[in-house]
């Protein structure tokens, strides 16, 4: 499995996960159709399959467009709001790209009520880790914007991708590290691994791929919870009036 992400705006990602061996791929999220196409005439990849992770138009703009190019090809989405979806999902489901890859289906409602994640493995290379791809539920230090759910609900979705094997890359919907390293350190100023972000956001324009779900375990204030650090910044104890209160705190930050 090889992933290639594609900048389709000024920060959203689109994505291509490729079957190495068939060239085969599907494409996450491809708000622009014309730059995604023109992108997999340069990697000589084959499109065969269309992944959306919610209905934003930011991330399902594209989908109308490639239904147009590409009509008997699936396009897997959350529910019916995803823009010309013909294949909806839901929690545990499972289908697979080409031969090798299987996608396994996380639903993840709060940011959308039809937020999935998917999370890939390739069955041709075992000890590959996996790749998750999860929208606008989970970014690189920090998590979406609760727009249909609630504290409760993201803390339920952070929880359900923490399960998934430490080492798996994390693929999010936007470049957004910067702003969430800013926010991460002034909540938890002495945690050494958001320093090590902070480093990585330097080093990187791009810093999709380079985190795993173990990564944002140690630096992500989203899912830690149950961090002294990050209980005394919101002043809660409770996971879920924790998690409320750092939304709220985020959406006013101002670096």
């Amino acid at each position: 499995m090889k992933v290639e992400p594609v900048l389709v705006s000024a920060d959203n990602y689109a994505y291509f996960v490729i079957d190495e061996t068939s060239k085969e791929a599907a494409v996450v999220d491809p708000l622009n159709f014309s730059k995604v196409r023109g992108a997999a005439q340069e990697l000589g990849v084959s499109i065969i399959a269309c992944i959306t992770t919610h209905h934003h138009p930011d991330h399902s703009g594209g989908n109308k467009d490639f239904a147009a190019a590409f009509p008997d090809a699936p396009i897997y989405g959350g529910s019916d709001k995803v823009l010309a979806a013909n294949k909806i999902v839901g929690d545990n489901d499972s289908f697979t790209i080409s031969k090798s890859l299987s996608v396994k289906c996380l639903a993840t409602p709060c940011h959308t009520r039809d937020s999935i994640c998917y999370y890939v493995t390739d069955s041709s290379n075992p000890s590959q880790p996996g790749a998750v791809f999860t929208g606008d539920t989970l970014f690189q230090g920090g998590c979406g914007r609760f727009f249909e759910g609630n504290g409760a609900e993201m803390h339920a979705a952070l929880t359900k991708l923490g399960r998934l094997p430490n080492e798996t890359v994390v693929y999010n919907g936007h470049e957004y590290t910067t702003g969430n390293v800013a926010f991460a350190r002034s909540v938890d100023p002495e945690n050494a691994a958001i320093k090590k972000l902070h480093e990585m956001s330097q080093q990187n324009q791009a810093t999709c791929g380079l985190t795993t779900i173990e990564d944002e375990k140690e630096f992500n204030v989203f899912m830690r919870l149950d961090s002294d650090a990050v209980k005394k910044a919101t002043g809660e104890s409770e996971p879920t009036a924790v998690m409320d209160k750092l939304r709220e705190m985020k959406n006013s930050f101002r670096a």
